[in-house]
Protein backbone atom coordinates (compact mmCIF):
# COMPACT_ATOMS: atom_id res chain seq x y z
CA UNK A 1 0.00 0.00 0.00
CA UNK A 2 1.78 3.16 -1.25
CA UNK A 3 1.89 6.06 1.58
CA UNK A 4 -0.86 7.96 -0.07
CA UNK A 5 -3.07 5.72 0.97
CA UNK A 6 -1.44 5.26 4.58
CA UNK A 7 -2.28 8.72 5.98
CA UNK A 8 -4.48 8.79 8.79
CA UNK A 9 -7.09 11.66 8.16
CA UNK A 10 -7.37 12.16 12.22
CA UNK A 11 -4.67 14.07 14.36
CA UNK A 12 -2.24 11.55 16.63
CA UNK A 13 -1.27 8.79 14.12
CA UNK A 14 -0.21 6.55 16.67
CA UNK A 15 3.08 6.00 14.55
CA UNK A 16 4.40 8.85 15.82
CA UNK A 17 2.57 10.17 18.49
CA UNK A 18 1.65 8.61 22.01
CA UNK A 19 -2.02 8.10 22.93
CA UNK A 20 -3.98 8.18 26.01
CA UNK A 21 -7.36 7.35 27.01
CA UNK A 22 -9.82 7.04 26.81
CA UNK A 23 -11.47 9.83 29.66
CA UNK A 24 -14.62 10.72 30.81
CA UNK A 25 -16.55 14.00 29.83
CA UNK A 26 -15.61 15.13 33.56
CA UNK A 27 -11.83 14.61 32.91
CA UNK A 28 -11.63 16.45 29.87
CA UNK A 29 -13.84 18.97 30.90
CA UNK A 30 -11.12 19.54 34.44
CA UNK A 31 -8.12 19.42 31.82
CA UNK A 32 -9.91 22.00 29.65
CA UNK A 33 -10.62 23.95 33.31
CA UNK A 34 -14.03 24.97 31.73
CA UNK A 35 -17.93 24.11 32.57
CA UNK A 36 -20.16 21.47 30.41
CA UNK A 37 -23.08 20.07 31.41
CA UNK A 38 -22.94 16.57 33.16
CA UNK A 39 -23.00 13.66 31.04
CA UNK A 40 -22.17 10.21 30.79
CA UNK A 41 -19.68 10.33 27.99
CA UNK A 42 -16.25 8.52 27.28
CA UNK A 43 -14.32 10.68 24.66
CA UNK A 44 -11.31 8.62 22.69
CA UNK A 45 -9.72 11.21 21.14
CA UNK A 46 -9.62 14.65 19.13
CA UNK A 47 -10.02 15.82 15.94
CA UNK A 48 -11.32 18.69 13.90
CA UNK A 49 -15.13 19.99 13.85
CA UNK A 50 -15.67 18.69 10.17
CA UNK A 51 -14.43 15.05 10.92
CA UNK A 52 -14.74 14.80 14.53
CA UNK A 53 -17.21 11.64 15.51
CA UNK A 54 -19.11 11.07 18.81
CA UNK A 55 -16.63 9.87 20.85
CA UNK A 56 -14.67 12.89 20.64
CA UNK A 57 -13.42 16.25 21.32
CA UNK A 58 -12.62 19.25 19.13
CA UNK A 59 -12.71 23.08 19.51
CA UNK A 60 -13.70 26.44 18.02
CA UNK A 61 -12.11 29.69 18.03
CA UNK A 62 -14.49 32.70 18.47
CA UNK A 63 -14.83 33.89 15.02
CA UNK A 64 -17.97 34.02 12.64
CA UNK A 65 -16.20 32.01 9.97
CA UNK A 66 -15.92 29.12 11.65
CA UNK A 67 -19.88 28.83 12.58
CA UNK A 68 -20.80 26.60 9.60
CA UNK A 69 -18.15 24.50 10.71
CA UNK A 70 -19.28 23.98 14.14
CA UNK A 71 -23.30 23.99 13.17
CA UNK A 72 -22.67 20.70 11.08
CA UNK A 73 -20.27 18.91 13.52
CA UNK A 74 -20.77 15.30 15.11
CA UNK A 75 -18.00 15.79 17.60
CA UNK A 76 -19.01 14.31 21.20
CA UNK A 77 -17.68 17.72 22.61
CA UNK A 78 -16.45 21.13 21.42
CA UNK A 79 -15.06 23.64 23.33
CA UNK A 80 -15.49 26.85 22.65
CA UNK A 81 -16.11 30.68 24.08
CA UNK A 82 -18.94 31.52 26.24
CA UNK A 83 -20.17 33.78 23.12
CA UNK A 84 -20.66 30.18 20.84
CA UNK A 85 -22.16 28.25 23.63
CA UNK A 86 -25.75 28.50 21.84
CA UNK A 87 -24.16 27.55 18.48
CA UNK A 88 -23.19 24.00 19.59
CA UNK A 89 -25.44 21.70 18.03
CA UNK A 90 -28.21 19.81 20.65
CA UNK A 91 -26.19 16.34 20.31
CA UNK A 92 -22.90 17.55 21.14
CA UNK A 93 -21.92 18.72 24.39
CA UNK A 94 -20.61 22.22 24.77
CA UNK A 95 -17.45 22.85 26.98
CA UNK A 96 -16.95 26.28 27.69
CA UNK A 97 -13.64 28.14 28.23
CA UNK A 98 -12.61 31.44 28.28
CA UNK A 99 -10.19 31.19 25.91
CA UNK A 100 -10.71 27.82 23.95
CA UNK A 101 -7.68 27.16 22.14
CA UNK A 102 -5.48 26.93 25.74
CA UNK A 103 -8.39 24.64 26.58
CA UNK A 104 -7.60 22.74 23.82
CA UNK A 105 -4.10 22.86 24.03
CA UNK A 106 -4.52 21.16 27.38
CA UNK A 107 -7.15 18.48 26.20
CA UNK A 108 -4.89 17.40 23.36
CA UNK A 109 -1.95 17.15 25.62
CA UNK A 110 -4.09 15.04 27.54
CA UNK A 111 -4.55 12.92 24.78
CA UNK A 112 -1.03 12.89 23.32
CA UNK A 113 0.93 13.51 26.47
CA UNK A 114 4.91 13.97 25.51
CA UNK A 115 6.70 10.41 26.04
CA UNK A 116 8.74 10.29 28.86
CA UNK A 117 12.57 10.10 28.97
CA UNK A 118 13.63 6.55 28.41
CA UNK A 119 16.61 6.70 30.83
CA UNK A 120 19.82 5.62 30.00
CA UNK A 121 22.98 6.58 27.77
CA UNK A 122 22.78 5.23 24.30
CA UNK A 123 26.45 2.98 23.85
CA UNK A 124 27.56 4.78 20.34
CA UNK A 125 27.10 8.47 22.62
CA UNK A 126 30.23 9.98 23.58
CA UNK A 127 30.08 11.14 27.24
CA UNK A 128 32.83 12.48 29.14
CA UNK A 129 34.18 11.10 32.09
CA UNK A 130 33.13 14.37 34.07
CA UNK A 131 30.06 14.97 32.87
CA UNK A 132 27.27 14.88 35.65
CA UNK A 133 24.05 13.05 33.48
CA UNK A 134 21.46 12.56 35.86
CA UNK A 135 20.31 8.45 35.72
CA UNK A 136 16.67 9.58 34.36
CA UNK A 137 17.79 11.66 31.48
CA UNK A 138 18.18 10.54 28.01
CA UNK A 139 21.34 10.58 26.07
CA UNK A 140 20.82 9.39 22.04
CA UNK A 141 22.52 7.56 19.39
CA UNK A 142 25.85 9.47 18.59
CA UNK A 143 25.41 11.92 20.91
CA UNK A 144 28.84 14.29 22.48
CA UNK A 145 28.54 15.63 25.85
CA UNK A 146 31.58 17.43 27.04
CA UNK A 147 33.64 17.41 30.04
CA UNK A 148 31.94 18.87 33.15
CA UNK A 149 28.67 19.23 31.39
CA UNK A 150 26.12 18.86 33.40
CA UNK A 151 22.38 17.22 31.96
CA UNK A 152 19.18 17.68 34.50
CA UNK A 153 16.74 14.78 35.72
CA UNK A 154 14.53 13.73 32.88
CA UNK A 155 16.62 15.30 29.97
CA UNK A 156 15.91 13.89 26.86
CA UNK A 157 18.85 14.65 23.97
CA UNK A 158 18.37 13.50 20.80
CA UNK A 159 20.41 11.95 18.10
CA UNK A 160 23.57 13.25 16.87
CA UNK A 161 23.00 16.76 19.35
CA UNK A 162 26.71 18.04 20.54
CA UNK A 163 26.24 19.30 23.91
CA UNK A 164 29.64 21.44 24.54
CA UNK A 165 32.12 21.69 27.59
CA UNK A 166 30.60 23.27 30.74
CA UNK A 167 27.34 23.22 29.31
CA UNK A 168 24.58 23.24 31.72
CA UNK A 169 21.36 21.36 30.95
CA UNK A 170 18.18 22.04 33.71
CA UNK A 171 15.56 19.58 34.17
CA UNK A 172 12.97 18.20 31.68
CA UNK A 173 15.28 19.81 28.36
CA UNK A 174 14.51 18.44 25.38
CA UNK A 175 17.84 18.94 22.69
CA UNK A 176 16.25 17.63 19.16
CA UNK A 177 18.71 15.81 16.67
CA UNK A 178 21.51 17.43 15.22
CA UNK A 179 21.40 20.50 17.36
CA UNK A 180 24.06 21.80 19.18
CA UNK A 181 25.08 23.97 22.20
CA UNK A 182 28.11 25.08 23.55
CA UNK A 183 29.07 27.86 26.76
CA UNK A 184 25.24 27.89 27.95
CA UNK A 185 22.95 27.81 30.97
CA UNK A 186 19.80 26.00 30.14
CA UNK A 187 16.92 26.34 32.75
CA UNK A 188 14.25 23.84 32.80
CA UNK A 189 12.17 23.00 30.36
CA UNK A 190 13.39 24.51 27.25
CA UNK A 191 13.14 23.04 24.09
CA UNK A 192 16.05 23.15 21.25
CA UNK A 193 14.35 22.08 17.70
CA UNK A 194 16.74 19.82 15.29
CA UNK A 195 19.30 21.66 14.00
CA UNK A 196 19.04 24.63 16.44
CA UNK A 197 22.53 26.41 17.32
CA UNK A 198 23.56 27.98 20.41
CA UNK A 199 26.64 29.38 22.14
CA UNK A 200 29.01 29.61 18.53
CA UNK A 201 30.91 33.01 18.73
CA UNK A 202 29.01 36.07 17.90
CA UNK A 203 29.78 37.65 14.69
CA UNK A 204 32.94 40.57 16.53
CA UNK A 205 35.51 41.45 14.26
CA UNK A 206 37.90 44.71 13.94
CA UNK A 207 38.88 46.09 10.77
CA UNK A 208 42.32 47.15 10.77
CA UNK A 209 44.14 48.55 7.54
CA UNK A 210 45.74 44.17 7.06
CA UNK A 211 42.05 43.10 7.01
CA UNK A 212 39.64 41.68 9.56
CA UNK A 213 40.55 40.89 13.00
CA UNK A 214 38.72 38.49 14.74
CA UNK A 215 37.36 39.81 18.99
CA UNK A 216 36.96 37.23 21.34
CA UNK A 217 33.54 36.61 22.28
CA UNK A 218 33.95 35.67 26.34
CA UNK A 219 30.65 35.93 27.00
CA UNK A 220 27.87 33.51 27.59
CA UNK A 221 24.23 32.19 26.52
CA UNK A 222 21.74 32.24 29.68
CA UNK A 223 17.93 30.41 28.92
CA UNK A 224 15.57 31.04 31.46
CA UNK A 225 13.14 28.18 32.43
CA UNK A 226 10.22 27.42 29.27
CA UNK A 227 12.32 28.49 26.40
CA UNK A 228 11.47 27.22 22.86
CA UNK A 229 14.07 27.53 19.97
CA UNK A 230 13.10 26.74 16.71
CA UNK A 231 14.50 24.40 13.77
CA UNK A 232 18.02 26.00 12.52
CA UNK A 233 17.68 28.90 14.83
CA UNK A 234 20.94 30.22 15.54
CA UNK A 235 21.80 31.90 19.21
CA UNK A 236 25.24 33.83 19.56
CA UNK A 237 27.52 33.95 22.41
CA UNK A 238 28.01 37.28 23.97
CA UNK A 239 31.33 38.99 23.58
CA UNK A 240 31.76 40.16 27.38
CA UNK A 241 28.20 40.43 28.40
CA UNK A 242 25.82 37.40 27.69
CA UNK A 243 23.39 36.76 25.72
CA UNK A 244 20.22 36.15 27.29
CA UNK A 245 16.41 34.57 26.64
CA UNK A 246 13.90 35.56 29.46
CA UNK A 247 11.84 32.63 30.81
CA UNK A 248 8.60 31.77 28.54
CA UNK A 249 9.72 32.77 25.37
CA UNK A 250 9.18 31.09 21.83
CA UNK A 251 11.65 31.82 18.98
CA UNK A 252 10.31 30.02 15.64
CA UNK A 253 12.55 28.35 12.81
CA UNK A 254 15.02 29.94 10.95
CA UNK A 255 15.71 33.17 13.71
CA UNK A 256 18.88 34.73 14.24
CA UNK A 257 20.31 36.32 17.54
CA UNK A 258 23.13 37.96 17.95
CA UNK A 259 25.65 38.41 20.36
CA UNK A 260 24.73 40.40 23.61
CA UNK A 261 21.20 40.42 22.87
CA UNK A 262 18.81 40.22 25.75
CA UNK A 263 15.63 39.10 25.29
CA UNK A 264 12.82 39.50 27.78
CA UNK A 265 9.93 37.35 29.25
CA UNK A 266 7.01 35.75 26.95
CA UNK A 267 8.61 37.27 23.26
CA UNK A 268 7.74 35.85 20.53
CA UNK A 269 10.02 35.88 17.30
CA UNK A 270 8.87 34.36 14.25
CA UNK A 271 10.59 32.88 11.17
CA UNK A 272 13.80 34.52 9.32
CA UNK A 273 13.61 37.70 11.80
CA UNK A 274 16.80 38.31 12.66
CA UNK A 275 18.09 40.68 16.10
CA UNK A 276 21.54 42.23 15.44
CA UNK A 277 23.70 42.39 18.18
CA UNK A 278 23.38 44.52 21.67
CA UNK A 279 19.69 44.93 21.08
CA UNK A 280 17.31 44.59 24.08
CA UNK A 281 14.02 42.84 23.62
CA UNK A 282 11.61 43.93 26.89
CA UNK A 283 8.96 41.53 27.64
CA UNK A 284 6.07 40.23 25.59
CA UNK A 285 7.68 42.24 22.39
CA UNK A 286 6.31 40.25 19.05
CA UNK A 287 8.70 40.66 15.71
CA UNK A 288 7.10 38.75 12.66
CA UNK A 289 8.84 37.07 10.63
CA UNK A 290 12.03 38.43 8.01
CA UNK A 291 12.04 41.62 10.06
CA UNK A 292 15.37 42.77 11.10
CA UNK A 293 16.57 44.82 13.56
CA UNK A 294 20.38 46.80 13.68
CA UNK A 295 22.29 46.79 16.96
CA UNK A 296 22.12 48.53 20.09
CA UNK A 297 18.26 49.46 19.86
CA UNK A 298 15.79 49.09 22.78
CA UNK A 299 12.53 47.74 21.66
CA UNK A 300 9.78 48.52 24.69
CA UNK A 301 7.46 46.31 26.73
CA UNK A 302 5.05 45.19 24.24
CA UNK A 303 5.58 46.28 20.94
CA UNK A 304 4.75 44.66 17.82
CA UNK A 305 7.68 44.62 14.58
CA UNK A 306 5.52 44.29 11.60
CA UNK A 307 6.65 41.55 9.31
CA UNK A 308 9.72 42.38 6.85
CA UNK A 309 10.23 45.67 8.71
CA UNK A 310 13.64 47.49 9.10
CA UNK A 311 13.73 48.75 12.54
CA UNK A 312 16.46 51.38 13.04
CA UNK A 313 15.91 53.11 15.70
CA UNK A 314 14.68 52.80 19.33
CA UNK A 315 10.50 51.40 19.63
CA UNK A 316 8.50 52.79 22.52
CA UNK A 317 6.38 50.27 24.77
CA UNK A 318 3.17 49.38 23.58
CA UNK A 319 3.71 50.48 20.01
CA UNK A 320 3.24 48.47 16.30
CA UNK A 321 5.58 49.18 13.99
CA UNK A 322 5.89 47.87 10.43
CA UNK A 323 8.04 49.21 6.94
CA UNK A 324 11.42 49.71 5.96
CA UNK A 325 12.44 51.81 7.75
CA UNK A 326 10.06 51.03 10.28
CA UNK A 327 8.14 53.64 11.89
CA UNK A 328 4.54 53.78 13.74
CA UNK A 329 1.60 51.98 11.85
CA UNK A 330 -0.65 54.56 11.88
CA UNK A 331 1.61 56.86 10.15
CA UNK A 332 2.85 54.02 7.72
CA UNK A 333 -1.00 53.18 6.54
CA UNK A 334 -1.64 57.21 5.93
CA UNK A 335 1.17 57.80 4.01
CA UNK A 336 0.55 54.54 1.71
CA UNK A 337 -2.89 55.91 1.62
CA UNK A 338 -1.66 59.56 0.67
CA UNK A 339 0.15 57.48 -2.34
CA UNK A 340 -2.47 55.92 -3.27
CA UNK A 341 -4.81 58.94 -3.65
CA UNK A 342 -1.93 60.89 -5.47
CA UNK A 343 -1.16 57.78 -7.72
CA UNK A 344 -5.04 57.54 -8.55
CA UNK A 345 -5.16 61.14 -8.93
CA UNK A 346 -2.41 61.01 -11.10
CA UNK A 347 -3.68 58.18 -13.41
CA UNK A 348 -6.87 60.19 -13.91
CA UNK A 349 -5.32 63.30 -14.99
CA UNK A 350 -3.13 61.63 -17.41
CA UNK A 351 -6.49 59.17 -18.76
CA UNK A 352 -8.07 62.82 -19.20
CA UNK A 353 -4.96 64.64 -20.57
CA UNK A 354 -5.14 61.74 -23.28
CA UNK A 355 -8.64 62.23 -23.78
CA UNK A 356 -8.39 65.64 -24.84
CA UNK A 357 -5.24 64.87 -27.28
Amino acid sequence: MGPENDIAPQPGDPRFFRRAGPFTLAAVVDAAGGEAPSRRLMLHGVAPLATAAASEVSFCLNNRKNLPALAETTAGAVIVHPDMADKVPAETVAIVAGDPLVAWAHVAALFHPLPPAVAGIHPSAVVDPTAEVDPSAEIGPLCVIGAKAVVGARTRIGALASVGAGVVLGRDVRIGSHASISHALVGDRVYLYPGARVGQDGFGFAMTPDGFHTVPQLGRVVIENDVEIGANSTVDRGALDDTRIGAGTRIDNLVMIGHNVRIGKACVLVAQCGVSGSTVLEDHVIIAGQAGLVGHLRIGTGSRVGAKAGVMGDVPPRTEVVGAPAQPAKAFFKELATLRRLARAEGKRSRNSGDTD
